[in-house]
């Protein structure tokens, strides 16, 4: 059986004011998308006991492959006869012929059983892909087995916690894009750095299909094809909750007996979650109704403020051109540093959001969010703003941050409008560097000093003390002339 040492996104002690334990569960009637989880105990997981951003995976002939960064891990199982998977074929599959594909799978039910579904289907070879955003990765243990089981040629990690924050995360602070007055996006940003790696393993391997396990209601069905078109349109793409007669748990467990897929034998989770480096979010069960107030054990991250210290927390952030560098005088790398302020953020019960929100698709939907380190970075970058931008730039960046981030709701990340759209935030972002120091206490975020070398604030100017640069007197022709309209509508009046 194959070890797979991890690193969780959130350290073991991060736990200690969260709600009671829980077993883990997987979902109900809902598709596990990559990054999606089925269990959340993962996020408080052992640390790795390798170091930096690597893990390691053992393959079935006792040789293990090391990853750092945004390398690869592969584990290659051996391949399978015709006989041990039931479906399988190298002819045409009842729905047509594929040669390769490459399956998002989170080794739970849905996706488990999605690989023989797709031999079956489609007659092909399935190469499961699994990726590390900051979720967890304790999910991965048994992971290889499982695929195995499935009837998976071969299984493909990426670990893309630096990736993710760097060309994703970081982006979007920089924009201040956030959707509908709320929403930090974040599944919104993590499913275009899976679909893309999936669209690099898809070539690695010489699939011509890939596949996904997003149910046809959701945004992330969008996120995901998107990509894959902008990527590579010449890759085919397999939905299989669009097209198979499975419609709930139950039938997804008689589809895995019947193929002789182990089911996870575990309870079922009341809510719908999906957690990365960013954030965690919450959907289902009584969170459903919007006159539900969640209740207090529902939240993973973030203690409770009216639990959190009785002490406030002053946390220092160093930004240069827009993006966060260092916490305190320490200079960490995106992913440490935001893992850093999820904690600090957490212990203060920081970053919890309640919204209805409009998907994409039509309908409403009341989702409950706890994002500590992000609520911390958009505070901050806010604020060093405040110091860096005119006021016409400023109204101008507001007014394409919420376009910008309608663009990454949707799933057009790979869209020529946002990157253009980004090559604009980041000239305007040239001079914004600095430093900010919020206080932390029970929840809410004050901010207690702000300084750049390329502040627009003029003390000798801002006073009320008389200077050379701003004569109070000129202020009598400037009132005459910018009230002139208003000045001539009277006039007409009269």
């Amino acid at each position: 059986m194959a070890q797979l040492k991890s690193i969780s996104a959130f350290s073991s002690s991060n736990l200690a004011f969260h709600g009671p334990k829980r077993e883990s569960f997987p979902y109900h009637g809902k598709v596990c998308c990559p990054g999606k989880l089925s269990s959340f105990q993962e996020l408080g997981a052992r640390k790795s006991e390798l170091q930096g951003n690597a893990f390691a995976v053992s393959s079935g002939n006792g040789s293990v492959t090391r990853a750092h960064d945004k390398q690869v891990i592969r584990a290659v199982l051996p391949s399978y006869s015709e006989t041990e998977v039931s479906g399988s074929t190298k002819e045409r599959g009842l729905r047509g012929k594929l040669n390769k594909v490459v399956l998002a799978y989170s080794g739970g039910l849905d996706t488990s059983v999605i690989v023989p579904w797709l031999r079956e289907n489609y007659g092909c070879d399935v190469v499961c892909f699994t990726a590390d955003v900051g979720q967890g990765l304790k999910e991965l243990e048994g992971l290889e087995k499982k695929a195995k089981a499935s009837g998976a040629s071969q299984l493909v990690v990426k670990d893309l916690k630096e990736e993710f924050v760097k060309d994703y995360i970081f982006p979007c602070l920089r924009a201040g894009a956030i959707y509908e007055r709320k929403y930090l996006l974040g599944t919104s940003m993590a499913r275009p750095v899976i679909a893309k790696a999936m669209v690099d393993v898809a070539k690695e391997v010489g699939a011509d299909a890939v596949a996904h396990g997003c149910t046809g209601k959701g945004n992330d069905q969008v996120r995901f094809e998107l990509t894959f078109f902008a990527l590579n349109p010449k890759l085919n793409v397999v939905a299989p909750w669009r097209e198979w007669d499975i419609t709930g748990r139950e039938d997804a467990i008689e589809y895995a007996k019947k193929h002789n897929v182990p089911v996870p034998v575990t309870k079922k989770s009341i809510y719908s979650r999906d957690g990365n480096l960013w954030h965690l979010s919450h959907e289902g069960d009584i969170l459903e109704d919007p006159e539900n107030e969640p209740k207090k054990d529902m939240f993973m991250l973030t203690v409770d403020p009216e639990d959190a210290p009785n002490e406030p927390e002053y946390v220092d952030i160093g930004i240069i051109s827009g993006i966060p560098v260092s916490v305190n005088g320490e200079n960490l790398s995106p992913a440490s540093l935001l893992d850093h302020l999820n904690q600090i953020g957490g212990r203060h019960g920081i970053g919890r959001v309640d919204m209805v929100e409009n998907r994409l698709v039509g309908m409403k939907s009341r989702g409950v969010y706890e994002t500590p380190g992000g609520t911390i970075l958009f505070a901050a970058a806010r604020e060093l703003e405040s110091l860096t931008l005119d006021r016409e730039t400023m109204q101008v960046k507001d007014s394409l941050a919420l376009k910008y981030a309608e663009l990454v709701y949707a799933g057009r990340w790979f869209d020529p409008l946002r990157e253009s759209m980004d090559s604009f935030m980041e000239e305007i972002s040239k001079t914004t560097t600095g430093s900010v120091t919020l206080k932390l206490y029970k929840g809410s975020i004050t901010v207690t000093s702000r300084k750049s070398p390329y502040s627009l604030y003029r003390q000798d100017i801002s006073s009320f003390e008389s200077g050379d640069v701003y004569d109070q007197a000129d202020a009598a022709g400037f009132i005459r002339l910018y009230g002139l309209p208003i000045r001539v509508r009277a006039m007409l009046d009269s």
